[in-house]
């Protein structure tokens, strides 16, 4: 099996299921998040879990949203980087924690800044949206997207 071949066609096979994924995106896109705070925690978790199809797709999404290059550049070494706000930082600690949550158990330390930035349905939502990234990672990773 070659490295570009899909295992299984699993929008087809799991059409049902993968279409109400696809409806949470669309979802949290309409959020008062906003698609360039969604797109670059997209971007981020793609990047700890290596998937390829979501790196290509959550860069060009920043590109089209004219997120200057350097941001999208730094954007693995955010805490260092001054090209982040304060409320970009805490989304991106979240993002992070959540993704490897069996290491970090999403400590109080990480979750607590999230209040000074976001309102409470805000946080639900990044949460939830870093957990539909997380499941859409591992689908495209697994399946060889």
């Amino acid at each position: 099996m070659s490295q570009s071949q899909l295992r299984l066609p699993y929008f087809d096979l799991s059409g049902d299921s993968f279409k109400h994924l696809l409806g949470m995106n669309q979802s949290l896109g309409e959020s008062t998040l906003g698609v360039e705070m969604l797109e670059l925690v997209y971007l981020r978790v793609s990047q700890i879990n290596g998937c390829s199809y979501c790196l290509a797709l959550h860069s060009k999404a920043l590109r089209e949203r004219e997120v200057a290059q350097v941001k999208l550049d730094t954007i693995a070494g955010w805490r260092l980087s001054p090209h982040f706000s304060e409320k970009e930082r805490a989304a991106l600690a979240w993002a992070e924690s959540v993704t490897d949550i069996s290491r970090t158990h999403a400590p109080d330390d990480v979750y607590l800044p999230l209040k000074e930035h976001f309102k409470d349905a805000e946080i639900s939502d990044l949460t939830l949206a870093v957990a539909l990234m997380n499941a859409f990672n591992r689908i495209a990773v697994s399946m060889k997207r």
